[in-house]
């Protein structure tokens, strides 16, 4: 299906209006191989149904800015230098989690609580995109994630009104690329935050520092089985294995799946090749699968988007950085549908998009 560019903005502003009102656990992970290679991984969570496709974008696919009065053409408009491979929304042309060519991969995960972009200063509209068209701008122009931490500073990303949303989109951006670097770029009351990410870990809010400051409360759980209490020569078994992980946070919290998603990723043996690492990555993410039914949200909240909905795991992403794999499974189609680099005209004049259900 051919996706036409003066539909971007209208189809943008018809999803935001949606996103901005539902509940997004997302989950994502990186886990290294010993051969060089690198594994991304996300999980995306909603409230309604979001009937994504994976968009394959050409190099040379032009985007048109959006200004921070929310019109398109104001602001920083560019032509794709990568082609990239990801998973849209609504067969619309813009990236909610993808991967470049070049092997830099990464995600938007929702920071309603925390993300509030930048003022842009008069004159310099142009030199500013919306929030929305982040990780399609980087995903498009930059190799690595020093490119993005050089770039970045650089340029606005914008508080762009939307009539239809009423408000600002607010995510934070996880990066991974295929040389070893991985950043979190966030937008925090109005400043850009670039924080390196040595876990390879990110969920939703709070910012990626409290995270951070919180996992080092959880410093005493492993891999590793603990020996059997004994008091006065009595000796006190746990019920099974597993109790080096005994009092690892189990909620649907994002503060509860990071800390559990850093456990599994610090845990897992870096001896492994990347095909190895690939496998593994699915089983973690197996942990944040979400079953329908287990988050109610009520229309009152304003989490529901004005009518009640369930949030449950919509799609998992595994991406190979070396090899230039993206592999999706969703909720209705749990077989892995795989997609490279060779499966389209890198130097065609369309986005394409391919339906998850096939």
């Amino acid at each position: 299906m051919k996706l036409r560019q003066r539909s971007q903005v209208l189809a943008c502003a018809a999803f935001l209006a949606m996103a901005s009102q539902q509940a997004d656990s997302c989950t994502s992970l990186v886990l290294n191989g010993n051969d060089g290679g690198r594994i991304y991984g996300r999980t995306m969570e909603f409230g309604i149904p979001l009937q994504s496709q994976v968009l394959q974008m050409p190099r040379g696919y032009a985007s048109q800015g959006i200004g921070p009065d929310g019109t398109a053409g104001k602001g920083k408009s560019w032509t794709s230098k990568y082609a990239a491979i990801g998973a849209n929304v609504f067969g619309l042309p813009f990236y909610v989690d993808g991967m470049n060519e070049a092997g830099l991969a990464g995600g938007l995960l929702n920071a309603p609580n925390t993300a509030r972009y930048q003022d842009v200063p008069a004159g310099q509209d142009s030199n500013s995109i919306a929030p929305q068209q982040l990780l399609t701008y980087v995903l498009g122009n930059f190799a690595t994630v020093d490119e993005v931490r050089r770039a970045l500073p650089n340029m606005y990303v914008s508080n762009a009104p939307m009539k239809e949303w009423g408000g600002t989109p607010k995510a934070r951006m996880t990066l991974h690329d295929a040389q070893g670097g991985s950043i979190v770029v966030e937008y925090l009351d109005g400043r850009l935050v670039m924080t390196d990410n040595v876990i390879g870990v990110m969920t939703n809010d709070p910012p990626f520092a409290w995270h951070l400051a919180n996992i080092g409360n959880y410093a005493n759980l492993g891999g590793l089985d603990k020996k059997p209490l004994e008091v006065k020569g009595k000796v006190f078994p746990p019920a099974s294995s597993g109790n080096g992980l005994h009092g690892m946070p189990g909620s649907m919290l994002s503060s509860d799946r990071f800390v559990r998603a850093a456990l599994f990723v610090l845990n897992t043996p870096a001896n492994a090749t990347t095909d190895v690492q690939r496998s593994r990555a699915w089983h973690i993410l197996n942990n944040f699968d979400i079953p329908f039914g287990s988050i109610y949200l009520d229309a009152s909240s304003g989490y529901g988007g004005g009518a009640n909905a369930y949030e449950f795991t919509e799609w998992t992403v595994v991406a190979d950085l070396r090899n230039g794999t993206y592999s999706i499974r969703s909720f209705e189609n749990p077989g892995v549908l795989t997609f490279d680099f060779k499966s389209f005209d890198l130097n065609g004049k369309a986005a394409t998009g391919t339906p998850l259900l096939r």
